[in-house]
């Protein structure tokens, strides 16, 4: 048995596994059938409590005694299906999964041998998780544990992965009661009734079902730890983009040599390469280096590097981009420090980050892309300052921020 961490893949020498889930509280756990496009074909393609099996899929309510399940039968699954995500979220309305820490149990679904097991870390306000994945790559059909969490529940899985989620529609207005016709009063004064009740008013709509920032209303200002999905029109980026990062000397003016560099990780947040001044081009050339600005002066970005995200290869998942003040003075001697994210095809700058507040370091870690299991890639903006003159010394903090 292993236990996984984030991003940890096994492969799986059995054609059927069951996953169960487990918590301190009843969860609802489903499974979602996906294509090679990270969508589902339609609704069917989405097991849970209400729509229990599909093909080379099955669910099974543990009835609040045991964990729920989701069984995958690789063998039986059509043949444009890539992975099959597992899903869960508290069962009670509204809780999110602060304090609660579930457990994933892959097991042989014949023999009910234990395959691996994976507990997500670092929960707190999110109320829905892709806690697992079965997915085919070249040929072979494995496990990986994912642990991203969402804050709008399984809408926001659903919605995201294609299944179609309809608003609650608005409560029918209640029809006034008929009003008897006019009566003679029997006294003098007339009765007068009383008034109708108003009706009530209609029930609010349901919340958007993802409340991720996108591309769609154009170029992103983000501030530190916010997150974009580079999504445009409901299609992911997948095509070159420029980071372009600047700077400009302060205090007196002196130049100032900072350099911009990009570290790639894999799914284990492992060190896979490192594009610099000193290497310009790295992973088959899908990732490339302007040059090295050695004064900071000039308008415009200093230094850009250029991500093909259609061409990386598929053990990179995370791209960190940082700064490093190689002269050795500290980032209080730099002004107006940001970086911008462009769409090389069209120069359109599509996301910027600009650094406010700085600290009296050499190294700052300023953004960072994370490729979702969907196949979409999340930009987040950092600003975390560290004490290193080169990019050597910031791999370990920048997968440690991954």
């Amino acid at each position: 048995m292993t236990a996984m961490t984030p991003g940890s893949n096994l492969p799986l020498n059995t054609t059927r596994v069951t996953v169960d889930v487990a918590a301190p509280v009843r969860l609802d756990v489903s499974g979602l059938l996906l294509a090679a496009d990270g969508k589902v074909r339609s609704d069917a393609d989405f097991i849970f409590y209400n729509q229990p099996s599909g093909p080379g899929v099955s669910y099974r309510s543990g009835g609040g005694a045991a964990p729920d399940s989701i069984t995958v039968d690789t063998a039986a699954l059509p043949p444009g299906i890539e992975r099959i995500v597992v899903t869960a979220s508290p069962d009670a309305a509204g809780q999110s999964f602060q304090g609660i820490e579930p457990t994933a149990t892959v097991r042989d679904a014949a023999g009910g041998a234990v395959i691996a097991t994976f507990t997500p870390p670092r929960l707190g306000t999110e109320t829905a998780l892709v806690v697992v994945e079965v997915y085919r790559r070249g040929g072979v059909w494995k496990v990986r544990a994912v642990g991203q969490g969402y804050a709008n529940g399984l809408a926001g899985i659903a919605t995201d992965f294609g299944v179609s989620v309809d608003e609650e529609p608005a409560a029918a207005p209640v029809p006034a009661a008929p009003v008897p016709a006019p009566v003679a009063p029997p006294a003098p004064a007339a009765v007068t009734p009383p008034p109708m009740p108003p009706a009530p008013p209609a029930a609010p709509s349901a919340p958007p079902a993802t409340g991720k920032i996108n591309l769609d209303k154009g170029r992103v200002s983000l501030r530190k730890n916010q997150t974009v999905s580079l999504v445009k029109g409901g299609r992911p980026l997948l095509s070159q983009v420029k980071m372009g990062l600047g700077w400009e000397p302060a205090f007196g003016g002196r130049d100032i040599d900072l350099d911009a560099s990009v570290i790639a990780y894999g799914p284990q947040r492992d060190f896979v390469d490192a594009c610099y001044f000193g290497k310009l081009s790295i992973l088959g050339g899908s990732v490339k280096h302007s040059g090295d600005n050695l004064t900071g002066e000039g308008a415009g970005d200093d230094e850009v590097i250029v991500v093909d995200l259609g061409r990386l290869p598929a053990e990179v998942s995370g791209l960190v981009f940082t700064v490093n003040s190689f002269s050795g003075q500290k980032f209080t001697e730099v002004a107006k420090a940001y970086c911008r994210l462009i769409d090389a095809a069209t120069d359109e700058e599509l996301v910027r980050f600009d650094l406010t507040g700085a600290e009296p370091q050499t190294g700052v870690m300023m953004a960072k892309l994370i490729k979702q299991f969907s196949g979409e890639w999340e930009m987040t903006a950092m600003g975390d300052f560290v004490k290193s003159r080169t990019v050597r010394g910031m791999v370990k903090p920048a997968s440690q921020a991954l």
